[in-house]
């Protein structure tokens, strides 16, 4: 039976290319979803336009100032949105009694509390924001065991395993499955000479192939730290261990993932390199909806390449797979000495190779500590970022005496 009222959506992350691409989908379904809260770091001018054209019941920022030039914005508009700020506002609207599906789409370690308090209010969590899992996978997965959410996933990859898999599976082994492989572009540097690394600059970094994203993701894609944050993320969304998962470099990004069974099949994915195909999957899931994105020709495509990753060029996806074996506050670690690097990279302060070291070298000095709860996650991360601002000045001389920022956007 289907429901004739709008689905309520929560968009965590309105502003960032997930969060657009999200409103898109939504706009072309007006009988099937509503949007109820939007929420943006700083970006005031593209969350007030949102505003104004969705005109959701609350916006939120991340602090007061913002949160005075979001209202003056929106001053002469005849509009049914309070405009909220602050992490517990988030939390709020993300656990809102009337919210039926919640986008979990902020970047960093700013989308944790909120997107946690989605699942524990048991909401249809859209699970865009990686970190959550690499920071706090078993705080999240017994969360989300505790509670009556849903939780489907919005990477390609992981939407793409997600499809692979019978549904519900708690159990590889007891579905056949053999192995899942994970698949990459490459991004931008994968021909590159590795001498010339040194030179790239943020732009080049941030000019991916295949997809348009935010330049956070964008470096972590070059980088392949995207991937190994993807990789940790598996483990968990798929009940996996790392020897489960092999990562392919597919450059076309025509195929998002696989899943390889005992007897022999492998079942692939396929689609154009476009989020809204995910976003909508999972939005209407189990359903199929409209996505606004055109149908793959395979033959206009003509090949699909494959290979193996390249380690030394991409050292990420190593020191990714170290803190997947080595449990416990590894993965924050690598996450926030990540966040801090590529920060400082994105800024000038370092150069492109200069995020695997500072990332190795805090993984190597931060003792692995078991994350008992949130508070626990939260100092790992503090510590981590500390200690990254710390090697960032013994290594390149930089950041000295700056504060350690907690995530580019939210």
């Amino acid at each position: 039976m289907h429901s004739t009222i709008p689905q309520p959506v929560c968009v965590l992350g309105s502003t960032g290319s997930i969060g657009v691409s999200t409103l898109d989908v939504l706009a072309r379904h007006p009988d099937k979803y509503s949007v109820f809260a939007l929420t943006a770091r700083d970006r005031v001018e593209e969350l007030a336009q949102q505003c104004r054209k969705y005109a959701p019941r609350y916006a939120v920022v991340l602090d007061e100032q913002k949160a005075q030039q979001l209202q003056l914005a929106l001053r002469n508009e005849d509009l049914p949105t309070e405009v909220l700020w602050g992490v517990d506002a988030l939390c709020r609207v993300a656990s809102d009694t009337e919210v039926a599906v919640v986008m979990a789409a902020i970047v960093g370690a700013a989308g944790l509390q909120p997107t946690l308090a989605a699942v524990r209010a048991g909401k249809k969590v859209l699970l865009a924001n990686k970190e959550s899992l690499v920071m706090a996978g078993p705080l999240f997965m017994a969360a989300l065991a505790g509670s009556d959410a849903q939780l489907l996933p919005i990477d390609s990859e992981h939407n793409a395993i997600f499809q692979c898999l019978p549904y519900p599976c708690d159990d590889l082994r007891q579905a056949g499955v053999e192995r899942i492989l994970l698949t990459g572009s490459g991004g931008p540097f994968r021909t590159t000479a590795l001498e010339a690394l040194d030179n790239v600059t943020p732009d080049e970094a941030c000019n991916h192939p295949n997809w348009s994203m935010g330049r956070k993701i964008s470096v972590d894609s070059a980088t392949m730290m995207n991937k190994g944050l993807e990789f940790i993320e598996a483990c968990y969304l798929f009940h996996a261990t790392p020897a489960d998962i092999q990562v392919v470099v597919h450059p076309q990004s025509i195929v998002h993932s696989m899943v390889q069974y005992r007897d022999g099949s492998l079942l692939a994915q396929m689609g154009n390199p476009d989020m809204r195909t995910p976003i909508a999957h999972a939005l209407a899931f189990p359903e199929r909806i409209d996505s606004g994105v055109s149908a793959l020709d395979l033959i206009t495509q003509g090949r699909l390449d494959f290979e193996a990753p390249d380690e030394a060029r991409f050292p990420c996806l190593r020191l990714a797979r170290e803190a997947m074996e080595a449990g416990g506050s590894a993965p924050t670690v690598l996450n926030a000495a990540n966040e801090i690097a590529v920060d400082a990279f994105l800024g000038g302060d370092l150069p492109f190779p200069g995020i695997a070291r500072v990332i190795e070298k805090v993984m190597k000095t931060t003792p692995v500590v078991e994350l008992t709860d949130l508070d626990a996650v939260e100092l790992a991360d503090r510590i981590a970022r500390e200690r990254a601002c710390e090697v960032l000045e013994e290594l390149y001389g930089t950041h000295k005496g700056m504060p350690c920022p907690q995530s580019r956007s939210m």
